[in-house]
C-alpha cells in the first residue's frame, strides 16, 4: 500500500468519524438544547470539512449515500441550535411568545399618544420560526448537495417576502437577520462537506 492510499484512507476515516459525531451532537443539541452539544458539533463539523477538502478521490458508491445522509442530517438539525446560540450571544434573552415567536411592544399610534398612552400594544412576531428554519435548511442543503447553490437566493427571497410585514420592529429585523444567517451558514457548512466528498 503506497503513501497516497494510506493518506486517502486516513482522510476517509476522519471524515466518516467526524460526520457521525457531528450528526449525533447536532441531533442532541436540537432535542436537548445545551451549548456544549452545539460547540462540539461545530468542532467536529470543522474537522469533517478539513477531511473532505483533503480527499483525492470522490466518494465510492458505498460511501456517497452515507455521507449525504449524515451531512443532510447535520444541516437540518444543527441549524436551530446554531441560530438560537447566535441570537443569545447577540441579543440576550427576549420574551418568547406562545407560538415560537417573540413579544414586541408596538409604538403607540398618534391618537393613543394624544390620549396620554406611552406604550403600545404587545404582539407576537416571527411565529413558526423553528418550522420555517427547518424547511429553509432542507432547501439550502439540498440545493448545495444537488449542485445548484443559486437556489439559496430563492430561499432567502421567499423567506424575506414571507416575513416582510413583521420586520417593521427593530428587534424583529435583528433577530430575522441574525437567525437566518446563522441557520444558513450552518446548513451551507454541512452541505459543503457532502459537496467536497462527492465532487
Amino acid at each position: 500500500m503506497n503513501l497516497a492510499a494510506v493518506a486517502e484512507a486516513v482522510s476517509w476515516s476522519t471524515l466518516l468519524a467526524s460526520l457521525v459525531a457531528a450528526t449525533a451532537l447536532s441531533v442532541l443539541a436540537f432535542l436537548r438544547p445545551r451549548a456544549p452539544y452545539l460547540w462540539f458539533s461545530a468542532g467536529t463539523l470543522a474537522v469533517a470539512i478539513m477531511a473532505a477538502a483533503t480527499l483525492g478521490e470522490p466518494a465510492r458508491m458505498g460511501f456517497a449515500p452515507l455521507v449525504t445522509i449524515l451531512g443532510f442530517t447535520i444541516a437540518v438539525f444543527g441549524g436551530s441550535p446554531a441560530a438560537a446560540t447566535a441570537l443569545r450571544l447577540a441579543m440576550g434573552t427576549v420574551a418568547p411568545g406562545l407560538h415560537g415567536g417573540i413579544i414586541i411592544t408596538e409604538r403607540p399610534t398618534a391618537d393613543e399618544q394624544r390620549m396620554g398612552v406611552t406604550t403600545g400594544a404587545r404582539r407576537e412576531v416571527l411565529r413558526g420560526g423553528l418550522t420555517i428554519g427547518v424547511l429553509e435548511r432542507i432547501a439550502s442543503a439540498g440545493a448545495i448537495i444537488a449542485g445548484f447553490p443559486e437556489a439559496l437566493a430563492i430561499v432567502v427571497a421567499v423567506k424575506g417576502v414571507g416575513r416582510f410585514t413583521e420586520l417593521e420592529a427593530p428587534e424583529a429585523r435583528e433577530r430575522f437577520i441574525i437567525g437566518t444567517f446563522a441557520s444558513l451558514i450552518w446548513a451551507c457548512a454541512a452541505a459543503l462537506v457532502v459537496h467536497l466528498a462527492l465532487r
